[in-house]
C-alpha cells in the first residue's frame, strides 16, 4: 500500500508562484511514474504533468505552456510541481498520483494511476 501526501497549496494572487510537494511512502517503489492532476471547480480532473522516476523523463499537459515544472527528489521519494505565473483559471484541487509500468493507458489518463493523494487546494485570485 502506497500513501501519497500533498502539501503546498494555498491562496495566491495572479502572477505569483507556488510549489506543491507530494511525498510517497510505503509499498515497493520501482519503475514508477508520479504525476500531478488537477480538478477545477465543477470540472473533470485533468492531467498536469508526470515524471519517470527511473529516467527523469517529463511530460506535460497541453495547457501548461512552460509555466509549470515537475521535478523529483529521489532521496525523499518526493515529487514537486513548481507553478509560476499563476492565473485564476489555475484554481483547482491538485492531486498527486503514482503509476507503475507497464503503461497501458497513457500517463495523461486517470485510470493509469494506482494510488492518489487527498489533494491540496490552490486558489488564484485576480
Amino acid at each position: 500500500q502506497v500513501e501519497l501526501a500533498e502539501s503546498g497549496g494555498g491562496l495566491v494572487q495572479a502572477g505569483e508562484s507556488l510549489r506543491l510537494s507530494c511525498a510517497a511512502s510505503g509499498g515497493t517503489l520501482s519503475n514508477h511514474y508520479m504525476a500531478w492532476f488537477r480538478q477545477p471547480p465543477g470540472k473533470e480532473r485533468e492531467f498536469v504533468a508526470a515524471i519517470s522516476w527511473t529516467f527523469g523523463s517529463v511530460y506535460y499537459g497541453d495547457f501548461v505552456k512552460g509555466r509549470f515544472t515537475i521535478s523529483r527528489e529521489n532521496a525523499k521519494t518526493t515529487v514537486y510541481l513548481q507553478m509560476d505565473s499563476l492565473k485564476p483559471e489555475d484554481t483547482a484541487v491538485y492531486y498527486c498520483g503514482i503509476a507503475f509500468s507497464p503503461i497501458e493507458y497513457g500517463l495523461q489518463y486517470e485510470q493509469q494511476y494506482a494510488y492518489w493523494g487527498q489533494g491540496t487546494q490552490v486558489t488564484v485570485s485576480s
